[in-house]
């Protein structure tokens, strides 16, 4: 029997790479552990961010890259997640029972971008995260109708909100504390301090990742979002038309003068192909995310087609993610929720619960 050299073995499954990141496992710090026990391999990966769904073809990739080396039998490999708090803007901190929040924003109102939110959770939950969906629009909130929610929020301590579950992701818009056809008539900073309290008095319950969806524009409710909010990133949502593009660029930049990540730029209704005889038109321009994610050094993460029923199923209350869970849409979804993740665990890691308190008393 051939002996298996470790090392040799090590190295190629070191060199396997990740293909959501990009990143070889070595890189990555994702390989935990190589046993061997005579012919036998057991490999134990623990990757940064969810991807239930990658998990098999990283697996057949693990299997045949020991299996080149010489003396190797049977293979098992254990892959697992562990998401950890990220690095948020300086002095800020992190909500309880929430690990990352990723704003989605868009500068301007009608791109997509409430769809893109909810389906983005919805992704990140069928990845095999926990996560949470904050409807911040609070003069139009739409959550509640995407996500089929209805009735009051309950309270079980009279100080905190229980937020509603759909789809098994946590859910709390201010949609669930008004009737569906009052008017939210406030003033900026009202608006601003409904969000915090949404924000800080929800019972969030461990989630790996709450997504919140924001209003349009750059005013009281988004600047209180990305100053006083502990946010670990923000995606971008456009289209490819010049005049979404403008309003886009100013969110990009609110958030970066507040040192907020920019993960990426998501461009919506990029294409339509024609249900009936496939001809395929670009309506609202061609490559207009692409060049704004190279005008400001960023990612375009991707590209979602303008679709029939995309806006069908958002409306009837089952996002495309969960009305066709293995649809070509939901795909995207996926692929992108996975590409936004995997950003945020190559960051810089959350230090500040390491940190002890500080109290200072007075000596009598």
């Amino acid at each position: 029997m051939t002996a298996i050299s470790e090392t040799a073995l090590q190295q190629a499954l070191n060199a396997v790479v990740d293909p959501t990141s990009g990143r070889d496992l070595g890189s990555a710090r994702a390989l935990k552990s190589v046993r061997v026990d005579g012919a036998d391999v057991s490999v134990e990966v623990e990757l940064g961010y969810p991807c239930a769904s990658q998990h098999a073809a990283l697996r057949s990739a693990l299997i045949a890259a020991a299996r080149q080396q010489a003396g190797v039998g049977n293979v098992s490999v254990a892959i697992t997640t562990k998401v950890i708090a990220h690095a948020v803007q300086r002095g800020v901190q992190l909500l309880p029972g929430v690990k990352n929040i990723i704003a989605v924003a868009s500068g301007k109102g009608g791109v997509g971008k409430s769809t893109t939110s909810a389906n983005l959770a919805l992704a990140l939950a069928a990845e095999g995260a926990r996560v949470g969906l904050l409807d911040a629009d609070i003069y139009g909130p739409s959550m509640p109708t995407m996500m089929a929610l209805s009735g009051q929020l309950e309270s079980l301590d009279g100080k905190l909100m229980e937020p509603k579950e759909a789809y098994g992701v946590q859910v709390n818009s201010i949609g669930l504390l008004v009737g569906d056809d009052q008017a939210m008539i406030w003033r900026g900073p009202m608006a601003a301090q409904a969000l915090e309290q949404l924000l800080n008095q929800t019972r969030w319950q461990d989630l790996d990742y709450l997504i919140v969806d924001m209003p349009p524009g750059t005013g009281d409710v988004q600047l209180t979002l990305s100053q006083r909010v502990p946010v670990t990133g923000a995606v971008i949502v456009t289209t490819p038309q010049d005049i979404a593009l403008v309003d886009a660029k100013k969110g990009l930049q609110m958030f970066e003068k507040v040192g907020v990540p920019i993960l990426g730029i998501i461009e919506n209704m990029a294409v339509h192909i024609c249900s009936n005889c496939g001809h395929v038109e670009h309506i609202f321009g061609a490559d207009g995310g692409k060049r704004m994610a190279e005008q400001y050094g960023t990612e375009l993460l991707g590209s979602l087609p303008l679709k029939l029923s995309i806006r069908e199923q958002a409306d009837a209350g089952r996002p495309s993610v969960v009305a066709e869970p293995d649809g070509e849409v939901a795909g995207i979804y996926k692929a992108l929720a996975r590409r936004i993740t995997a950003k945020i665990a190559a960051q810089a890691k959350d230090y500040s619960s390491k940190f002890p308190s500080i109290s200072i008393s007075k000596s009598s």
